[in-house]
């Protein structure tokens, strides 16, 4: 009986061990530990909850302007999809689950974006997320406009609607055409001649340091304009004042043709958003 007993556990053993390595369980397993690795060095990447038509297409604009992206979504059938991008980093899970937040090294993270379906999973992950990470920066999505609001309180810096943006964007396309045509040529999805760069008061060398926008003379230097100014208080101001000074924590906003801005990159010695990751 000992003797039948052993020889069939043993051959139970074989057979579990070749199934879990002839269908593949074994290779699954090795690549997720990989993953998982990978993850947990992640300094500076942005955690997408959620990969439905919004959460997509925010991916696919984030990896245009080389962020690091990690994908966290429930849906296997998703999961593979997302692991045909080898740019992409993955997690299978629920996203509401702190547990799996915390795998997702969000208190190295740059940001969060929470594009779930129901209001509700997404204010528990904008809640979850303040709280175990304050400067990390946070941007949901909304379906239902009375609960913009409350993302917002929740700890959400941002709260996008897209139906509203969406209908919004079909009626300028009625009213102002030439104009919304022109403002997506001023694309930011990185394949537009014309575009818009934001220049932190960081990123200027220090014998450019508080002068004024006069005193920069980055029409006649560069080519640029000069469209926008934020404050170090957080105001923004269109078509800022020549007189207007650059203080610590503003930024300037310039618009330009590629070369342009490329040669206000080696100007100012400003860095990509990849080195700046890296």
């Amino acid at each position: 009986g000992l003797i039948i007993s052993s020889f069939g556990v043993f051959a139970y053993s074989v057979t579990t061990i070749t199934s879990y390595i002839m269908t593949g369980e074994y290779r699954k397993r090795f690549i997720e530990t990989k993953m998982l690795n990978e993850i947990k060095k992640l300094k500076g990447h942005v955690i997408v909850c959620g990969y439905g038509r919004v959460g997509q297409q925010t991916v696919k604009d984030l990896l245009i302007h080389n962020q690091k992206v990690l994908v966290m979504e429930v849906d296997e059938k998703a999961i593979e999809n997302i692991k045909q991008n080898k740019s992409l980093f993955y997690m299978q899970g629920d996203s509401t689950d702190e547990i799996n937040l915390e795998m997702a090294n969000i208190t190295e993270s740059k940001a969060i974006i929470t594009t779930l379906p129901s209001d509700s999973d997404n204010m528990f992950v904008v809640l979850t997320a303040k709280e175990m990470c304050n400067k990390t920066l946070i941007i949901s999505r909304a379906s239902n406009p009375r609960n913009a609001k409350k993302l917002k309180i929740a700890g959400a810096a941002n709260v996008i609607m897209p139906d509203t943006l969406g209908g919004s964007h079909m009626a300028s396309l009625v009213v102002t055409p030439d104009v919304i045509e022109f403002l997506e040529h001023i694309s930011i999805q990185g394949s537009a001649e014309v575009n818009l760069e934001e220049v932190a008061f960081a990123d200027v060398p220090n014998e450019l340091r508080n002068l004024s926008i006069k005193e920069l003379d980055a029409r006649n230097k560069l080519g640029i304009n000069i469209i926008g100014f934020k404050t170090s208080e957080g105001e923004y101001i269109i078509n800022p004042d020549p007189d207007t000074r650059l203080a610590p924590n503003s930024k300037l906003f310039v618009l330009g043709t590629k070369r342009q801005i490329s040669l206000l990159n080696k100007v100012f010695k400003m860095r990509s958003e990849q080195e700046k990751n890296n």
